[in-house]
C-alpha cells in the first residue's frame, strides 16, 4: 500500500487495510504494468509492486492529465512532470450504439485538448449521468461515474471512480 501511494496510485490513508480505494489503485497498477486486471493481490503483483518505477509524463512543465486509452489508465501531473495520481478509467468501445434516441460510434478522442467547461455534481446528459465533468471535446468528459469497468465500455466519455471524481474536476 505505501509503495503504491508513492508512485502516485491513490490508496487513500495508509493503514495495511486492503479496502475500496486500495483495490481501485490496484487495479491502475494493474493496468499500468499490463498485468492480469483482477483487483486482488498476487504474490506476482506484490513483486512488481515493489520492483515498479513511477510513470513519467510526455510532456512536463505544467499540470495537466495525461489519459492512456490502450492502457485504460488517467495519471495526473503536477508543474513538474511527477505523477500525483493514477486512476483506471473506461474510455469509449469503438462500437456503434443506438440507444436512449441516440446513436453513433462510442468513440474517445486522442490528441491534446483543453478542458472547455466543467459542471459540479450531478449532470443528466442524452446518454447518461456524468458526476463532477469536465468537457474536453464538445460532449467528451471526464467524469465520475458508479461503474467503471477494466476495458473500454463508455459512449466516449472516460469514467473515472466516483471517489476521485471532484479531485480531478
Amino acid at each position: 500500500e505505501a509503495r503504491l501511494a508513492e508512485m502516485g496510485y491513490g490508496t487513500g490513508r495508509v493503514d495495511g487495510v486492503f479496502d475500496d480505494v486500495t483495490r481501485i489503485a490496484l487495479i491502475a497498477f494493474q493496468k499500468w504494468e499490463g498485468l492480469k486486471v483482477t483487483g486482488r493481490l498476487s504474490r506476482g503483483d506484490f513483486e512488481a509492486i515493489m520492483n515498479a518505477r513511477e510513470p513519467r509524463a510526455r510532456d512536463s512543465g505544467y499540470k495537466h492529465v495525461e489519459v492512456d486509452l490502450d492502457r485504460q489508465v488517467l495519471l495526473l501531473f503536477d508543474e513538474e512532470g511527477t505523477v500525483t495520481r493514477i486512476l483506471p478509467v473506461s474510455t469509449g468501445s469503438n462500437k456503434q450504439y443506438k440507444e436512449k434516441g441516440g446513436r453513433g460510434l462510442a468513440y474517445t478522442p486522442r490528441g491534446r485538448f483543453r478542458v472547455e467547461s466543467k459542471i459540479a455534481g450531478w449532470r443528466e446528459s442524452p446518454l447518461g449521468l456524468l458526476y463532477y465533468p469536465s468537457y474536453f471535446s464538445g460532449g467528451v468528459a471526464i467524469h465520475g461515474n458508479p461503474s467503471v469497468p477494466n476495458e473500454p465500455e463508455s459512449h466516449g466519455c472516460i469514467r473515472i471512480p466516483m471517489l476521485a471524481a471532484v479531485e480531478i474536476y
